[in-house]
């Protein structure tokens, strides 16, 4: 059968129109806090290309801080953010289809100043400690525990702390007004390059538990109807983040160009920063989701509900397990 040469001209434009919504490269539109440190990574894939390269077009929006992320997220304005797994485990306990994608298991530790006689917590007992964050933020309750396991007290009896936020963490250790620290880990950089010392390392705290320290603790969180109407997604994402910290790892230029955004305020600033970046690198594969019910009844136990809320034991489908 013979189309007329108009109707077979409708046809083919009508395909034509048609085509590009068939083959358009889906867009990932992510919340985050650009003058956070997920900006190094998050800007190395998109000048190089490693979202599109694995089919994706990465779209970056800046928030104010977590908190606004995580509204956004759940409201749908957005399909991905970077948050910490517990936070993904109470969401999917309530319902809600969210997916975590490790990113790094970076922590930090506790610090105090270069001259500092303390050399264990004990030798805190009655000083006063800055802590960035809450009563429960994840590090503070891993050394509290610590503290209790490897010391024999408990350092929120045995010391005063101080909350706040990270930057007036950092400068209140400074400027000798808390005399331990426990701060994000680039932070923590910065106040090593300034002199000070790590006491201890949240790492070794989490080793000393019989936790395993290479738990990622933060991760791209994604919307998991995203994921199931586009498969292989998942692992788009994660191969897009591995070649960016791939590049970063094996290409010093690569840090020079991002060098004006980690805002170092000289060279020791900036070599700290970059290896703690690396150093927060996780482990490729599955996560241990033996180890993250451990650590989840570890700060079930601290925290209380403040921190997890009605959850009582890991629920199904926190984390993408690559191939699945």
């Amino acid at each position: 059968m013979r189309f007329p040469i108009s109707l077979a001209g409708a046809v083919a434009a009508a395909l034509l129109s048609f085509m590009p919504a068939l083959a358009e490269t889906p867009v990932v539109r992510a919340a985050l806090q650009l003058s956070g440190t997920v900006n190094w990574e998050a800007d190395t894939i998109r000048h190089h290309g490693f979202d599109k390269a694995n089919g994706f077009s990465l779209a970056v929006s800046d928030v104010a801080g977590a908190p606004a992320a995580q509204i956004a997220l759940v409201a749908g304005e957005v399909d991905m953010i970077v948050s910490d797994w517990l936070w993904v485990a109470r969401q999917r306990a309530a319902g809600r289809d969210l997916v975590f994608i490790p990113y790094s298991r970076a922590v930090g530790g506790l610090m105090v100043p270069a001259n500092s006689p303390a050399r264990t917590l004990a030798d805190l007992k009655g000083q006063k400690i800055g802590v960035a964050g809450s009563p429960i933020d994840k590090s503070w309750l891993i050394l509290r525990a610590y503290a209790r396991k490897a010391e024999g007290f408990d350092l929120s009896d045995a010391t005063a702390q101080v909350f706040g936020a990270p930057p007036l963490i950092y400068k209140a250790a400074l400027d000798g007004e808390v005399q331990g620290a426990l701060n994000f880990w680039n932070f923590g950089a910065r106040m090593q390059a300034a002199g000070m010392r790590m006491l201890v390392s949240v790492d070794k705290a989490t080793q000393a538990l019989g936790l395993d320290p290479e738990m990622p603790l933060v991760g791209y969180v994604v919307r998991g109807e995203l994921l199931k109407a586009r498969p292989g997604l998942a692992e788009a994402i994660a191969a897009a983040s591995h070649a960016a910290k791939d590049k970063l790892v094996s290409d010093p230029a690569a840090w020079q160009r991002i060098r004006p955004m980690m805002k170092a305020s000289s060279d020791a600033e900036f070599e700290a920063l970059k290896a703690g970046f690396l150093a927060g690198i996780p482990k490729r594969g599955a996560v241990d989701e033996k180890a993250a019910a451990r650590l989840l009844a570890l700060l079930t136990e601290l925290g209380g509900a403040d921190l997890v809320g009605d959850l009582k034991e890991l629920p199904d489908g926190v984390f993408h397990h690559p191939g699945s």
